[in-house]
């Protein structure tokens, strides 16, 4: 049986998502509350009606962006604009300004290496690369890879900078304040408002964000943090949509460092916290929650991975806060399950469906599963993504076409309440579209870390670069409510005949250069005689896990020795 919200539907706007923030009587045109504040730095902010002003800057220098040689326009409506940048208060403005004028915004994860940040490049076609000037060697060596021409690249930052590898600052990009005061974005019909791509994201969540709406409710003012990436939907959702529509300050942290988190959560007495399941481990165990003052949050809203129903309650009661979780992937806009407001969920569970949103579980053979029983979450609802982002195959299995979406999630339901209990093995899948064109796998095999999805294949392709590995297989090795990328690795005959044979350790510091940080081997490595594969040559992955979990009940029993 299809399962329905247990809610009434709600319109959806069809229209310019500047149509939807600032309609033409709203006061947020001409607002000077902070929105978007600095967090090491509260007098570095915007306001809505100043945001406004560099959104339309921005969309009508995007418009009239020429080629120097051939006159002709740089980036055409549909094409991508890609942001290289950690949190800063303008990113929202970028987001706005992209996606207000027509463009496709994709945002590249501050940490990748230049061979990731190629990868990115090509694969968006990116016509324009807004850069911080912190990332800009990276940034210029993987356009010179890609092919992009310098001058389309800009340094992009809260101050003005000078000109640095024949770089220009962002605002040579952006039309003059006068310019830009007739600036009109472009309206959009119901039809086009549907099929429309607003942004091409690489990274999903396998438990995501509530969808609830967060705003002032009687003399509670809400204020929030902004650590969520927003390279990620999940931030995205937050920090720029719900921020701006509810009127809610966030302060923006350009890196995550716990303590500046606790210290931001004191000073700025912060009500609502959207975190990852990591988050919610450091607030459990860390010493350095007793040194700071967290009593103004009310609500902690974790998504974008499974959560334990005991870490959840051992938070809930240390805090005296309500925590709530919910389920999601890019691929839904980052949500269409959650726990209602004024509901205090302990069971661990994702909540209820969402307005408009209806789902089916179903087993390995399309047949539908009792209630109770576990069985694949199957989504449709008006928020579901478009496609995958140039891969029909994907695109073919995975969005089906009346409409359901196959999320790979294990689930069960009780009434109108929802479990996650597993992760399905699904095939690989790559880029997707919306509202949102995002681009991932949501795969059994995909490592989770800090929220963020770690491909075994693209670290096993990186350890067979080097010359003394003959084979390897990574796998997620799971400790304390996290999981880590772990590598088992052959060795070449060669190499082991050395009198110094590469060792474990040196593998770790080998692959750091050449991924990102969330991609670093913390797992550990540990030298095998022979991967485990099918007859077709695949890696036997349930082997592998279970290596991983032996391991990692290892490891915990060496620290709990220690201790």
């Amino acid at each position: 049986m299809v399962k329905k919200s247990p809610f009434a539907p709600i319109p959806i706007p069809s229209c310019n998502v500047l149509s939807f923030l600032f309609p033409p009587d709203s006061p947020l045109h001409s607002s000077t509350k902070p929105i978007w504040i600095d967090a090491a730095d509260p007098s570095v902010h915007l306001s809505t009606g100043a945001a406004l002003g560099w959104i339309k800057r921005l969309g009508s220098g995007l418009e009239n962006l020429r080629d120097p040689t051939t006159g002709d326009q740089v980036v055409k409506r549909g094409e991508v604009v890609l942001i290289f940048s950690p949190n800063q208060i303008f990113v929202p403005v970028a987001y706005l300004g992209i996606v207000g004028s027509g463009r496709i915004f994709s945002g590249i994860n501050p940490a990748y290496s230049v061979n990731e940040a190629v990868y990115q490049m090509n694969n968006t076609e990116a016509k324009v690369i807004l850069v911080h000037p912190s990332l800009l060697e990276t940034a210029v060596a993987a356009a010179t890879e890609a092919g992009i021409p310098t001058e389309r690249l800009f340094q992009f930052s809260e101050t003005e900078v000078a000109t640095r590898k024949g770089v220009r600052d962002w605002r040579a990009l952006l039309a003059s304040p006068e310019a830009s005061r007739n600036y009109r974005w472009l309206e959009l019909s119901e039809t086009e408002s549907a099929n429309t791509v607003a942004t091409i994201n690489y990274s999903s969540g396998t438990t995501g964000l509530p969808k609830g709406q967060y705003g002032p409710e009687g003399p509670l003012q809400h204020r929030w943090i902004g650590f969520l990436p927003l390279y990620h939907a999940y931030g995205q959702m937050m920090t720029i949509l719900h921020a701006v529509r509810n009127q809610v300050p966030i302060y923006l942290m350009k890196k995550f460092v716990f303590e500046d988190y606790l210290r931001v959560i004191q000073d700025y007495k912060i009500t609502y916290l959207h975190v990852a399941p990591p988050v919610m481990v450091m607030l459990s165990k860390r010493p350095e929650t007793a040194k700071y003052d967290l009593s103004s949050v009310v609500e902690i809203s974790c998504g974008a991975a499974p959560l334990s129903r005991e870490l959840q309650n051992e938070v809930a009661k240390k805090y005296g806060v309500s925590v709530k979780q919910g389920w999601g992937m890019t691929e839904v806009t980052t949500g269409a399950i959650h726990v209602p407001g004024g509901v205090d969920d302990k069971t661990g569970s994702v909540g209820v469906l969402d307005p408009n949103c209806e789902c089916k579980l179903l087993d390995d053979n399309g047949n539908e599963v009792p209630e109770g029983e576990p069985g694949e979450l199957y989504v449709r609802s008006p928020n579901v993504s478009i496609r995958y982002w140039k891969n029909e195959a994907a695109t073919r299995e995975t969005m089906l076409p009346d409409g359901w979406l196959r999320s790979g999630d294990i689930a069960i339901c009780r009434g109108d309440w929802f479990w996650i209990v597993d992760r399905k093995k699904a095939s690989k899948k790559r880029p997707l579209l919306p509202v949102n064109y995002q681009t991932n796998a949501r795969s059994q095999e995909l490592i989770k870390v800090n929220a963020l999805q770690v491909a075994p294949a693209e670290l096993e392709a990186a350890l067979l670069e080097n010359d003394d590995i003959a084979d390897a297989a990574v796998v997620g090795l799971k400790m304390n409510d996290e999981e880590f990328p772990r590598a088992y690795v052959v060795l070449k005959e060669s190499a082991k005949q050395r009198k110094n044979p590469l060792t474990p350790e040196q593998i770790q510091e080998w692959i750091k250069p050449r991924v990102a940080k969330h991609k670093w081997l913390t797992g550990g490595v540990a030298l095998i005689d022979e991967v485990p594969k099918l007859p077709s040559g695949k890696i036997v992955r349930k082997v592998m896990k279970e290596w991983a979990a032996r391991d990692a009940a290892r490891l915990q029993g060496i620290s709990r020795a220690k201790l």
